[in-house]
């Protein structure tokens, strides 16, 4: 990632998840361990397909498509809790780690992320880049979440940058879409990092 032009953009724009931690293994697992106690099936498949979406969101989704009612707030309560039990074994995407740590104070730079604020930053403090960011741009912060492009926009506001002028690091389909929708350039993590599949 040496090659990459920094010159090139206003602002960086990181998602969290699958980008600046290899965290997606640990959030399926505490998956299964929330839609074990409801009786909901949740492939690997599909869980990386909704990847940037926001518990809330997912647990609902998987509701309504089983027919059944759901303790929202308990059941995003249990998935974040079974997540950071298990947050000691999230190694750093360490080629992303060093993009920031080159860029920081040369660059202004964000997280957005489809996570709550709270968790994204036992994340961040835990793969070292505790207050390395401008701002953190979480699921608390937009009524809409990507793939539309609203959390991208929001970080482009706070940092007083174009959006145009940004470009932004993800690892799923819906983040880059988004970071479409906004106008952004992108740099898809998973043409250099795959993420520990559970399954076969």
């Amino acid at each position: 990632m040496s090659i990459w032009p920094l010159q090139d953009h206003d602002a960086i724009l990181f998602d969290c998840d699958g980008t600046l931690a290899d965290t997606m293994p640990a959030h399926y697992l505490a998956w299964l361990h929330v839609t074990g106690i409801h009786g909901l099936e949740f492939d690997e498949n599909r869980f990386y397909a909704m990847g940037g979406r926001p518990t809330r969101d997912i647990v609902a989704t998987l509701a309504r498509e089983a027919g059944i009612e759901i303790d929202l707030d308990r059941a995003v309560h249990a998935k974040e809790e079974a997540f950071l039990s298990r947050l000691a074994h999230v190694e750093a995407i360490d080629p992303v780690v060093d993009v920031v740590r080159r860029c920081r104070g040369r660059i202004p730079i964000a997280v957005v992320t489809g996570g709550h604020r709270a968790v994204c930053e036992r994340i961040l403090a835990h793969v070292g880049l505790d207050g390395a960011f401008d701002t953190v741009v979480a699921s608390e912060d937009t009524i809409r979440h990507k793939p539309d492009p609203d959390p991208f926009l929001e970080a482009a506001r706070r940092l007083a940058v174009r959006p145009g002028h940004c470009v932004v690091w993800e690892d799923s389909d819906l983040g880059i879409a988004a970071a479409e929708r906004a106008g952004m350039d992108w740099v898809d993590v998973r043409s250099f990092h795959a993420p520990k599949r559970h399954t076969p």
